[in-house]
């Protein structure tokens, strides 16, 4: 990321990426709590109920134990100069004090075990969700920064979020106790509520203000979040350890890392100091507030006009009160800031991707008849005016082999990415057996497809995974991994594994052994062999094997996609003209379409980069 973004003004960086909230901002942010307790409900309904019942019960602990110890008060001075008289209702009074004290405890302990369980269900169902999400969504979104940004936010609530259900039920539990101490503090001195909140607002007013600039302040810096973990696995990973090393790259990545780090440590060291300095000044108008209500009742006992139970009950609920209602004040500036970063995760779940089944969908032909069709082909990607295919037509023939050739740009990828409509075209429309592709079930349309990208994921999983990821329901199917593995070549590398098909490739995790190039890419196109597809593409996932391999790999294929429809890039022009037609592509527009013999009679492009290959091998 570019130093410049980092040296945005305050006022451009809000401008930028949404700004300070207002108050009614995080007001309106508080929709997304029910949608939330709905999902915490569905997480676990026995335990969010129990979680209920018992700080219910809770809530009245408070105002009974200071009850019962004005009655022993009470009861002592009762007592005083009695000779001891009868001690029975004081140690009953006793005894119920400590029954109430035993329980509560034993409460707290059942409530914030069922606090934890509950939020690591919470915490693994919202990532499922996110995960299931992700996989809806179309390619365009992953190429968005401000995608990202929010996928950022919303990934973070997963498990920083889990603790708004303890803040919501403490909520409940706490208005319980304040109603509870209200009642009590209201029948001996009602003006006492008056001070009470007069003492408590200030302080609330304080929290709400800087949970909204902490909120805002963590949105704005979401880029240089992410750049912050980027360069936390530049610096130290097994996929970049080898050029950080060769580069010596460390102190630049280092460096990098500390400037962003510390930009983000002054703007938080500066929101901090403030948050501390006004929290004190406005905490200490609460505390004056409560000793002068202190001072009062203390005077009234003095008078005589209420007993010294009554003034411990009064001291102890006037207390009691204060801290329950400004925990809820706290924890409601707390919640609302939490439900902030909620919107992140609902705006994340509740995004539509663009391309769908339609409505009454049709099937997809379980033999293609006709074969796919280009007419006026063009597309652009989002966010570029720039077109990656130009008004591209043609017909690929059920059953045909088609290479496509160009160099780097050409479009060669796009357009298997649109054949396999991970995108739609910006104009133009391609057709599967005279249909357009949209009219097709799009699950049914990619479940007929085997295709192998240049830039194939190499999992860190075991080998049976690697290439049961081509159908992931097959991955008990242990022969047709097996089949699928000869069929790639990939079972010459699995000879040579101590693990065999169970080995963990990668070193990622324990005994995870990690593969060439050449012996990932025979793994990998082992998926491709895993589904009984009708078309198969392969975008050109044989980059890094020798020559020899890739012919026999491209060699076996051919045998295997006879009757099947199939597409194949490659740089390599033995294995090229292996296809039945070749179709030429430079800057996004076709060129020529033809045999390779016809391609080399046109004398064209085609025939110029035979040509300049074939001279490099003499």
């Amino acid at each position: 990321m570019a130093d410049t973004k980092r040296k945005l003004t305050v006022s451009a960086r809000n401008q930028r990426y949404g700004g300070k909230l207002s108050f009614k901002e995080t007001l309106n942010a508080l929709q997304y709590l029910p949608p939330f307790i709905k999902m915490i409900w569905e997480t676990n309904r026995s335990m969010a109920l129990g979680n209920i019942i018992l700080r219910l019960i809770n809530a009245l602990g408070p105002v009974a134990k200071l009850y019962f110890g004005k009655l022993i008060i009470d009861e002592v001075i009762a007592l005083q100069g009695t000779d001891g008289g009868d001690l029975t209702l004081l140690w009953t009074y006793v005894g119920i004090e400590l029954g109430i004290v035993l329980l509560e405890a034993l409460f707290n302990r059942i409530i914030s075990l069922l606090d934890a369980l509950l939020g690591d269900l919470f915490s693994n169902e919202t990532s499922e969700r996110l995960i299931a999400q992700a996989a809806k969504l179309d390619l365009p979104f992953f190429e968005d920064s401000q995608f990202y940004d929010k996928l950022e936010r919303a990934r973070r609530q997963t498990t920083s979020r889990t603790v708004l259900l303890s803040q919501i039920l403490t909520q409940l539990q706490s208005i319980v106790s304040i109603i509870s101490l209200g009642v009590g503090l209201v029948l001996f001195s009602p003006w006492l509520i008056i001070l009470l909140v007069v003492a408590v607002i200030p302080g609330f007013i304080s929290e709400l203000h800087f949970n909204q600039r902490s909120y805002s302040l963590s949105r704005n810096w979401t880029p240089e979040r992410r750049e912050l973990d980027y360069l936390r696995f530049v610096g130290a990973s097994d996929e970049t350890a080898k050029e950080v090393k060769i580069f010596g790259l460390a102190d630049f990545i280092k460096n990098r890392f500390a400037k962003v780090a510390h930009d983000y440590y002054l703007s938080n060291r500066s929101l901090a100091i403030q948050r501390a300095s006004y929290g004190f000044l406005f905490n200490s108008i609460g505390n004056i507030g409560y000793y002068g209500a202190y001072v009062i009742i203390i005077l009234q006992a003095v008078a005589g006009t209420i007993t010294i139970g009554s003034l411990t009950f009064l001291a102890g609920s006037f207390k009691g009160l204060r801290s329950q209602l400004q925990g809820i004040l706290t924890r409601f500036s707390s919640i609302a800031q939490t439900a902030l970063y909620l919107q992140d995760l609902f705006d994340f779940l509740n995004m539509k991707p663009g391309i769908t089944s339609p409505k009454n969908a049709r099937p997809v032909p379980d033999k293609i008849k006709e074969g796919f069709t280009f007419e006026g082909v063009s597309f652009a990607y989002p966010g570029t005016d720039i077109y990656a295919l130009k008004d591209v037509s043609f017909h690929l023939n059920a059953g045909e082999k088609l290479a496509l050739v160009g160099e780097n740009g050409a479009g060669k990828t796009t357009l298997v990415k649109l054949l396999a409509r991970l995108y739609d075209p910006s104009e133009g429309r391609i057709l599967l057996d005279g249909h357009d592709l949209k009219e097709y079930d799009l699950q049914q349309l990619r479940n007929k497809i085997g295709v192998i990208f240049q830039d194939f994921v190499k999992y860190q999983f075991t080998v049976s995974d690697n290439i049961a990821v081509g159908q992931i329901v097959e991955r008990e199917n242990k022969p047709l991994i097996t089949h699928a593995a000869n069929q790639s070549l990939a079972n010459t590398v699995i000879a040579d594994l101590k693990g065999g098909y169970d080995q963990i490739l990668g070193r990622r995790f324990e005994d995870g052994v990690d593969l060439s190039g050449g012996q990932w890419q025979k793994v990998a196109l082992g998926r491709a062999y895993m589904r009984e597809a009708e078309l198969l593409i392969l975008d050109e996932p044989t980059a890094a094997l020798d020559a020899r391999a890739e012919y026999e790999v491209f060699e076996r294929f051919s045998d295997l996609t006879k009757g099947k429809t199939a597409v194949l890039i490659s740089h390599r022009f033995s294995t090229v003209r292996m296809a039945d037609r070749i179709l030429v592509l430079e800057k996004g527009r076709k060129i020529e379409l033809g045999t390779h013999e016809e391609l080399l009679e046109q004398d064209g492009t085609y025939a110029e980069l035979f040509h300049l290959q074939a001279q490099g091998y003499q």
